[in-house]
Parts: structure tokens; C-alpha cells; sequence
């Protein structure tokens, strides 16, 4: 392979993936670490990637939110265990305000029974919750659907934030990094994201590994706002050293 096959082999394997170690990238290219290492001196310099400890990660934000259905299927065990590690620091008589997302329907899914009060962010998460047999107390806020999306954005969905106060926050993240903190793919998520936060005494945030290390377009806040982080096994080790360095307990399921 040659130079110029190999730096473009690299660019496109960081932008796909967000981020990408000196390790995985010898190994896609064949090449060994120190000319790795190299090659991303010359991307860096270039400006198509940054130079992280370990290896790089893409400088393109992730400004674009892939389809919730599409979602929905991706890293779906991950997401059952993260959601049951979520479930599992709520105590039966707590009360919940639950984000919108894929991993928090999850967790919405292990709530329906339990005797809590749940305020869910989301259509599906509210359609989940209003079938509940047993003791859970649905709490349904205001708020604008967003098309294919069911997130409740808005003034309603802020006023009902506003008006009341949670035991416990469970928030989902569009990236999530020790550096750039907790952002969200657009500022009226953003917005909902802030009120949820201001509005508990304790925030558990819910990523699984891709969430970890990237960053969208409207930020949200730093990561120490974060109680706790549940997320899984193959989270990326920096970032989960990072996040615990600014005070967020991490837990790895």
C-alpha cells in the first residue's frame, strides 16, 4: 500500500468512526504504530483529523441525528444492559424525568411496574409507561413532537420541566466527551436536555460506547453535571479516565 492509499485509508476509517486508535489503525493498514503515529502527524497537520493520546478522532461535528428507527436496532444489547444498570440505581418510590432516545425507552421498558412516578420525554416512552399494570405513575408533560423522532421539544415540554422536581434524572446523550462535555444534535434538544438537568437532584446519564468521545452541534453542558454514567464494556478507556477525573461516577456494564 502506498503513502498516499494508506493517509486516505486512515481519513476515512477516522471519519466513519468518529475516532480510531494508533492500534486499530496498524492493524487495518498493516503498517506498524510508528508510522502510524506519523501519518496522523501528517493528517493533523493537514487539518482532516486531531491528534488525540493514543491515536485521533475526526474533527467533522456530528450535526446530523440518524433516524430513531434506524437507532432503535444498533447496539441493542448494549442498550438492554446499560438500561437494566440504569434501572437498578432507581429505588421503588422515586420520583423520574425520563430523556428522550433509544436507551431510555429501554429504561422506560424496566420502569413499567415499578412503583415510581415517571415523566418520559418521548411519545414511544409515554406509550410504554401509559401500559403499565402495576403501581407506576405516568406523568405526561407539554411539548411538540419532533417528526419520526417523538421527542417532546418546546415551550410546553420546558414549562413542565420548569414547574417540577425529580429524585432522579436519566438523560441520553448524542456525544459525550471529557473535553467538549454533553452535546446534543440541536438546540431545542439542547434546551430540553439543560431544563431536565436543572430540574433533579441527581442526573444518570445513558451511552453506550459510540456516544463516548464525539461531539454534536449544540452543546449542553460540561460532563461534571453528570452524577453517574452508565455505559458499556467497550467504552474508550481515555474518555472513561476523563469523565471520572471531572467527577462523574462511571459504571461499565
Amino acid at each position: 500500500m502506498s503513502n498516499a492509499d494508506r493517509l486516505r485509508l486512515i481519513a476515512q476509517a477516522v471519519k466513519e468512526s468518529g475516532s480510531a486508535t494508533v492500534q486499530e489503525l496498524a492493524e487495518l493498514t498493516g503498517a506498524s504504530d510508528m508510522t502510524i503515529r506519523r501519518d496522523l502527524d501528517t493528517l493533523s497537520a493537514q487539518g482532516v483529523l486531531e491528534r488525540v493520546r493514543g491515536g485521533a478522532r475526526t474533527l467533522l461535528l456530528r450535526g446530523e441525528e440518524p433516524p430513531f428507527a434506524l437507532r432503535a436496532h444498533e447496539a441493542l444489547e448494549a442498550k438492554r444492559r446499560i438500561a437494566a444498570g440504569v434501572s437498578s440505581l432507581i429505588a421503588d418510590g422515586e420520583t423520574v424525568v425520563l430523556d428522550s432516545g433509544t436507551t431510555c425507552l429501554e429504561v422506560a421498558r424496566l420502569l413499567c411496574g415499578r412503583p415510581v412516578t415517571v415523566m418520559p420525554l418521548s411519545l414511544q416512552a409515554i406509550h410504554v409507561l401509559g401500559g403499565s399494570p402495576g403501581p407506576t405513575t405516568l406523568m405526561v408533560p407539554g411539548g411538540q413532537p419532533r417528526a419520526a423522532e417523538g421527542a417532546l421539544t418546546g415551550s410546553l415540554a420546558l414549562a413542565s420541566l420548569t414547574a417540577l422536581r425529580f429524585d432522579t434524572a436519566v438523560l441520553g446523550c448524542c456525544g459525550l466527551s471529557a473535553a467538549e462535555g454533553l452535546t446534543a444534535y440541536d438546540l431545542d434538544d439542547a434546551a430540553v436536555k439543560k431544563a431536565i438537568i436543572a430540574s433533579a437532584r441527581r442526573v444518570i446519564a445513558a451511552a453506550d460506547a459510540s456516544k463516548l468521545g464525539r461531539t454534536a452541534h449544540a452543546h449542553v453542558g460540561p460532563s461534571a453535571l453528570l452524577h453517574t454514567l452508565v455505559t458499556d464494556t467497550t467504552a474508550p478507556a481515555d474518555e472513561v479516565a476523563g469523565l471520572e477525573e471531572a467527577g462523574t461516577v462511571v459504571e461499565t456494564v
